[in-house]
């Protein structure tokens, strides 16, 4: 590009830079990291391993026709799982589509590109709106556009969450929309910013919708206009704000509906972090997960501290910004203030979401001080004793690690001698213009005079090109070595999990060879690789992970037997013969551990699969008596005859325990209080929490003394057991098969699902050897014995009765039935709102509820049972989004009409346009 493009367009200049500045201090720290893709340490960390990537994996498919499932149903997850509230919660972003272009096998590629280029985009927005605000340098404008895009939230928490990146990208443009207002222009345009702001990421779109509002209140004030036309832009921005989210409300309102569907999860409360954890976040390389990460850079820092002694600003300008930034982060302490932040729910995980905002705030304080004119040394001093003064009271902090005093100082040495270079070379710009006179050019001296002016020049050009170097080379360095250092810290923190890999290959391919949806499901397996293994490998299982997973999933599938983690919002799969007869699945994968989970790293058990008969989707059983019960609260404490309750028939036997410790004693008895684990799962039917206490070893001696459980089983079943309280390992002994090993996770957030055991000898006198990590428990009924002839007998009997036929299509089951079907037809998915069904060509109705399951009744005279899916709150949303659309496009004809008959009528012409009236208050 050159010079006179870049005089002539700035803003673009500056977007450019800003972004070209972004992409590489964000690679550049991964590379120093020796994070993937440029080294082998995975960054698929927490969520965006367990839930982004799997989700971008599922688009894909979407995307080129290969999901079961559509826009309103997956069935790959959850046994059918809500879509649309998924996809507007984390693939709603215009920046998700371009996985489709990725490979398949580079899905983590995929999503690391789409994070780079959103963080790239809310660098050029900032810049973009930087010089929107006032005329400036454009390169410092693209430096500090950098500087948002790479600040301490962006880099710590939001590069592992790719969603939240939508509200770094929405908070500038949202600004540039309160400046349009301001203006009365691109109204249009406003309302349609706003919109998709909304639809990318809603959430974090509240808070930078928030901060926005703040900023143009602000700018009201700034401006000093007449209350009568503050007004009337407060106004216009308000209504482009309500089209805007009303036209994103299909989507809005279908999340807003779905998490009030969703597992509850855990309640948490604010607590506000000390002070020099706070402040410890403004410098350089600190990271920690729930405090706020406000760092910007040092050179934003520094010119932002400076803004309230920099003289050449106007007072207004130094009070309004350097006030509001201080408010912002004073609200970000306060519960009330934190609470509105987020929605009025504190969230999960980092309390602090919000940060981005007071981010923007900083840079944009940062920008007026140096569109005024580089600070005085009096001013940059003032700036660099408060950051001493920050940096004196952070030290105290358990976040600051000593490797950070040297990047802090190399910053500040940069920053301050980036500045004051700069400062010098504008003054001597000032020198030269006032030193030219009518004598400059008379005589023989003219020459000379323009020898020295010349090299003048050339000494202020140098000058302020080692001055721009010092300030991007300090800023890149910084930020590289900030995001590097979370990135490493993450690993220690977070868990984390393989790229794709050959594990996923090799489970790709055992899937596809066994799948035969929907005559049958395929699971992926219990040994799972992340907890949305369907949506990276296919198949269809009860894995399921989810802000928004269904209450009525997670209750079934518990009271079933079933695992969770993340507080029951992450369940997994049931690798047990009767649920497989109940959910239809007729083929399984058996994996070995994962080897990145450190599980035995000498296991190298090939991928296998395993079929059984099954019945089919949809299954005719008996009518129930008038009143009875046959909802999720139906259950009861144990999961083996819930088992029973689902499949119809009794199949288990279930015998008294004798636990003994290591040493032969009757070990403690629990109660639900006495015993480990969340305790809100409590009120759920299988607790599992009342039983022995099983303390963990704290000897190497104590832990060869291992405790046991001896029941007496039938001869040849399948022996389970049920101990979702207990963290450890079990295995049978003293059996002639060989057996399994059962590994248990639990703890506050988790519970660990049922475990086949192996097969109970001649004698059926069964012996479980435990090997306890932690203490937990054994409750009452822990031990199943299963009768595969019975449950032969019982598949037969509801294939017999069973569909004939089942059809799925996205959202709509359809299955034709035995002639003179009676009692209930249920279709093994799970009963979450939205369903309807008919019998025949019935008119459709709410579906019923069998266990947890799908239900419709049937007289005899029905053949056939058509069910489809409405998502919760689509109605409403398609209704709010077309009133916002029929008002946008009325208030658009009557601007159109009004225009045209200014244009007619010298009359109505207004004296000046809005942006001259505008320009001439500020």
């Amino acid at each position: 590009m050159n010079r006179s493009t870049l005089r002539g367009r700035p803003r673009q200049a500056a977007a450019l830079l800003a972004a070209a500045l972004t992409v590489a201090s964000f690679c550049a720290a991964d590379a120093v990291a020796r994070s993937y893709p440029f080294g082998p340490r995975t960054r698929a960390v927490n969520d965006l391993g367990n839930q982004y990537v799997p989700f971008h994996a599922h688009l894909w498919d979407l995307l080129h026709g290969r999901s079961d499932g559509g826009l309103l149903v997956n069935w790959q997850s959850g046994f059918g799982s809500s879509f649309l509230p998924d996809l507007g919660t984390y693939l709603s972003s215009p920046f998700a589509l371009l996985v489709g272009v990725f490979p398949r096998d580079e899905i983590d590629l995929a999503v690391y590109v789409v994070t780079v280029l959103k963080t790239a985009c809310a660098g050029a927005a900032m810049a973009w709106l930087l010089l929107r605000l006032r005329p400036g340098r454009w390169w410092a404008a693209g430096l500090l556009g950098a500087a948002y895009a790479l600040c301490g939230w962006s880099i710590a928490d939001a590069s592992y969450n790719p969603m939240w990146l939508d509200g770094l990208v929405a908070l500038p443009l949202l600004c540039l929309v309160g400046e349009w207002a301001l203006g009365g222009r691109r109204r249009l345009l406003g309302v349609l910013v706003v919109a998709l702001a909304w639809i990318a990421n809603f959430y974090t779109a509240y808070m930078a919708t928030l901060g926005a509002g703040l900023f143009l209140l602000l700018r009201l004030w700034l401006c000093g206009l007449p209350r009568r036309r503050a007004l009337a832009a407060a106004g216009r921005a308000a209504v482009t704000v309500a089209l805007g989210v009303g036209l994103a409300a299909p989507l809005v309102t279908v999340v807003y509906f779905g998490t009030k569907h969703a597992y509850p999860g855990r309640v948490t409360h604010f607590a506000p972090v000390a002070t020099e954890d706070v402040l410890a976040r403004l410098l350089p390389t600190t990271y920690g997960f729930g405090s706020p990460a406000l760092f910007v850079g040092t050179t934003a820092l520094l010119l932002a501290l400076a803004l309230p002694f920099h003289r050449a600003a106007p007072v207004r300008v130094r009070a309004g910004w350097s006030g509001l930034a201080v408010a912002v982060a004073l609200s970000m302490q306060w519960t009330p203030t934190h609470l509105a932040w987020h929605a009025f729910a504190t969230p999960n995980g980092s309390p602090y979401r919000q940060t981005f905002v007071l981010c923007a705030l900083l840079v944009i304080a940062a920008w007026h001080t140096l569109s005024y004119g580089v600070p005085a040394p009096r001013a940059l001093g003032a700036a660099g004793g408060l950051l001493a003064l920050t940096a004196a009271v952070a030290s105290r902090s358990g976040l600051v690690h000593s490797y950070a005093w040297p990047v802090l100082l190399l910053a500040v040495a940069g920053a301050l001698g980036g500045l004051l270079l700069l400062r010098r070379a504008d003054a001597g710009t000032a020198d030269a213009a006032s030193g030219a006179g009518p004598g400059a050019a008379s005589g023989a001296g003219s020459g000379a005079a323009s020898g020295a002016g010349g090299a003048a020049a050339r000494h202020r050009t140098a000058l302020a090109g080692l001055a721009v170097a010092l300030l991007v080379g300090a800023q890149l360095g910084e930020t590289a070595a900030t995001s590097a250092v979370a990135t490493r810290l993450r690993l220690n923190h977070l868990d984390d999990y393989a790229s794709w890999g050959d594990r996923q290959r090799s489970q790709t391919q055992a899937v596809s060879g066994a799948d035969g949806w929907p005559a049958h499901r395929t699971d992926p397996g219990r040994e799972q690789t992340v907890g949305n293994d369907p949506m990276v490998v296919g198949g269809q299982g009860a894995q399921y992970y989810s802000s928004l997973t269904a209450d009525v999933l997670s209750r079934t599938l518990t009271a079933l037997g079933d695992g969770w983690t993340s507080r029951g919002r992450n369940v997994q799969s049931l690798d047990n013969a009767v649920t497989d007869a109940v959910f239809s699945v007729g083929a399984r994968v058996h994996s070995p551990p994962d080897q990145h989970q450190r599980w035995n790293p000498r296991d190298r058990t090939p991928v296998t699969v395993s079929r059984q008969d099954v019945p089919p989707l949809v299954t005719v059983r008996p009518s129930t008596a008038p009143g009875a019960r046959t909802g999720v609260d139906a259950f009861g404490p144990s999961p083996y005859r819930n088992q029973e309750l689902l499949l119809g028939s009794r199949v288990y036997t279930v015998p008294a325990l004798t636990v003994r410790t290591g040493d032969g004693e009757q070990p403690e008895r629990a109660t639900g209080d006495r015993a480990t684990g969340d305790r809100a799962a409590g009120d759920r039917a299988a607790d599992g929490r009342t039983g022995t206490v099983i303390e963990a070893p704290r000897t190497k001696a104590a832990a060869a003394r291992r405790p046991t459980i001896a029941a007496q089983c039938p001869a040849g079943s399948e022996v389970y057991l049920w101990a979702p309280h207990f963290s450890g390992t079990a295995r049978l002994t003293d059996t002639p098969a060989r057996p399994l090993t059962g590994r248990f996770t639990s703890d506050a957030a988790k519970i660990a699902a049922m475990q086949r055991l192996g097969t109970a000898p001649p004698s059926g006198r069964v012996r479980v050897e435990l090997s306890p990590t932690r203490s937990g428990t054994v409750p009452d009924g822990a031990v199943g014995c299963l009768d595969t002839a019975r449950l032969r007998t019982a598949v037969q009997q509801l294939k017999a009765t069973g569909a004939d036929q089942v059809t799925v299509s996205d959202g709509t089951v359809r299955a034709q039935l035995p002639a003179g079907s009676t009692g209930t037809a249920v279709l093994a998915a799970p009963r979450i709102a939205g369903w309807r069904c008919a019998a025949d060509g019935a008119a459709a109705e709410p579906a019923g509820t069998y266990y947890g399951l799908i239900a419709v009744p049937l007289d005899g005279s029905a053949t056939s049972v058509t069910c489809t899916f409405h998502p919760p709150g689509l109605r409403l949303g398609a209704a709010v989004g077309g009133a916002s659309l029929l008002t946008l496009v009325l208030l658009g004809t009557l601007t159109a009409v009004r225009r045209r008959r200014s244009a007619h009528d010298p009359a109505l012409r207004p004296a000046t346009r809005p942006r001259e009236r505008l320009t001439s208050a500020l």
